[in-house]
């Protein structure tokens, strides 16, 4: 990116396992720019009501709770932190008690709002921009974001990446791992608050056939073409 454009704003959309951390990641480091995981703040969220026995089905709770943690997302791609009261949390938010409960805590209107209001916070701060992943950062958080793109994948696909991840090869094992993207896909699109949904401007790009090195190149020309169209 040219050191004298204006800050730039591109978000990553999409239902979990299209590769929108891996991606993101990278593509800010090419371009020089902040980095957002919303989707571990979401996480580590869920992380802090968990381990403070807090009912995660119990919205009421969940609402008033969430206002106490302190979560810190760090904006730098090369090593980027989360934390939660001062504590880094960024490997147990990836294990299965989180996944499991992330979607139902996601749901929770005071939830999104609080952590909303983060993410915005986070790119004002960011000097020459930012990359942020999520499920609603196109339609809710950033409407109006220099690039959109809204990724996308079998969820067969998915399942097989999510298990390559864990290093799962047992079929059972990879079958459950299916069973769970299709049910939060299907929490996450249906729920009342922000639910997962392309913006009508967004660019879709399917990354099922595609590796994750094709993914950003071809977003980074997305996001060049952009620049070049709005510097023209």
């Amino acid at each position: 990116m040219d050191n004298s454009s204006a800050p730039v704003v591109v978000v990553l959309d999409g239902p979990a396992g299209t590769g929108k951390s891996t991606v993101s990641r990278e593509i800010a480091s090419q371009l020089g720019l902040s980095f957002l995981d919303t989707g571990a703040m979401y996480r580590a969220m869920t992380y802090w009501l968990l381990t403070n026995g807090v009912e995660v089905d119990d919205a009421d709770a969940v609402a008033v709770a969430s206002a106490k943690p302190a979560i810190v997302s760090g904006t730098d791609a090369g090593t980027p932190t989360i934390t939660v009261d001062g504590v880094d949390v960024s490997t147990p938010i990836r294990e299965q008690p989180v996944t499991a409960a992330v979607s139902a805590v996601s749901a929770v209107p005071e939830v999104r709002d609080r952590l909303v209001e983060l993410q915005r916070e986070s790119a004002l701060a960011a000097p020459r921009g930012i990359v942020a992943e999520g499920r609603d950062m196109g339609t809710v958080v950033f409407p109006r974001a220099d690039l959109k793109v809204f990724l996308t994948a079998s969820a067969e696909t998915r399942a097989a990446r999510r298990a390559a991840q864990l290093g799962v090869t047992d079929e059972t094992e990879i079958a459950a791992i299916l069973t769970d993207i299709n049910r939060r896909d299907a929490a996450d699109s249906s729920r009342a608050t922000a639910p997962l949904r392309k913006a009508d401007d967004a660019v879709e790009v399917d990354t099922s056939e595609m590796s994750p090195d094709q993914v950003v190149a071809h977003i980074i020309g997305l996001v060049r073409d952009r620049a070049a169209a709005r510097l023209g």
